[in-house]
């Protein structure tokens, strides 16, 4: 019977601290858990990844002897208990780790919006290819000291790719955190990324 875990992300070494808590299947397996940490953190999927269990490391494609394929690995086969924890490193050029705390093992909830929801969440994902977490802390401590400079407020606008936002929005862009918008995503994933009974079959050859 599958459980529910509660889950808690937290981005490593960022100043203010990024973090997410979620619900996954307990049988989740980590290919999954992967696009589900991309919908929740707002990552755009354009890099590799890997995620480490003690002296595990689990890769979409391995390539090395001690690499083990994602896909065939499920959550509940390492993290066991509470307090157990997964690391998940996206971007090798940037190198955004993450912590991976199972916070909850048999979660019980009254009213899910299904089988994976985002609970709570602090402060947007730092932008995509924009230098790893010291670049980020950096920038983030830019914005509280250039709220009165203009150029330097128009030039971060560039970097997020919302240059029309306004001036004085900069800051609360980036402590927004639309739990509603990222459940809709996942509600949608759910969907679409739920086992099949059956393959889907064409009739035609010219497919």
């Amino acid at each position: 019977m599958t459980q529910f875990y509660e889950l808690k992300v937290t981005l490593k070494d960022t100043d203010p601290v990024v973090w997410r808590r979620f619900i996954v299947p307990d049988d989740i397996t980590l290919d999954r858990l992967h696009d589900v940490l991309q919908i929740v953190m707002g990552w755009q999927d354009e890099h590799l990844h890997s995620f480490t269990f003690k002296k595990r490391v689990f890769m979409e494609q391995p390539e090395a002897p001690n690499e083990e394929e994602e896909s065939l690995v499920r959550l509940n086969e390492l993290l066991k208990k509470h307090g157990n924890t997964l690391r998940y490193v996206y971007d090798f050029g940037d190198n955004w780790e993450h912590e991976i705390y199972l916070e909850d093992k048999n979660y019980v909830f009254d009213d899910m919006l299904g089988p994976i929801e985002c609970i709570q969440g602090m402060m947007l994902c730092p932008p995509e290819n924009c230098g790893g977490p010291a670049a980020y802390s950096e920038m983030m401590r830019g914005i509280f000291a250039s709220k009165n400079n203009k150029d330097a407020l128009e030039a971060l606008k560039e970097v997020i790719g919302i240059p029309d936002l306004d001036d004085s929005d900069v800051e609360l862009f980036f402590y927004n955190y639309d739990v509603d918008s990222v459940n809709h995503l996942l509600s949608l994933y759910s969907r679409w990324a739920r086992d099949r009974s059956l393959p889907m079959q064409f009739e035609s050859d010219e497919w």
